[in-house]
């Protein structure tokens, strides 16, 4: 099994919580704007991502999971 990062899209705030607590600097605010008018966090560096869950713990909409995944469906993604 592998683990995947997930960031919900329309849960998101764009608060920016995660961003500040990520050790790895992987997040960042985009610039595209959400169906409810926020701008989400995405994963600009995904291969720096240690998956240690700080992003997850810190976001008060959880909106950030980390999931465990088939290795051939994270190569799809």
């Amino acid at each position: 099994m592998a683990l995947k990062h997930v960031v919900e899209v329309e849960r998101c705030k764009g608060c920016g919580l995660c961003v500040i607590v990520c050790a790895k600097k992987v997040l960042e605010i985009s610039e595209t704007v959400s169906a409810k008018g926020y701008s989400p966090v995405f994963q600009a560096r995904p291969d720096d991502c240690v998956k240690c869950t700080l992003c997850c713990i810190m976001c008060p909409d959880v909106a950030i999971t980390i999931i465990e995944t088939d290795k051939e469906e994270m190569e799809v993604n």
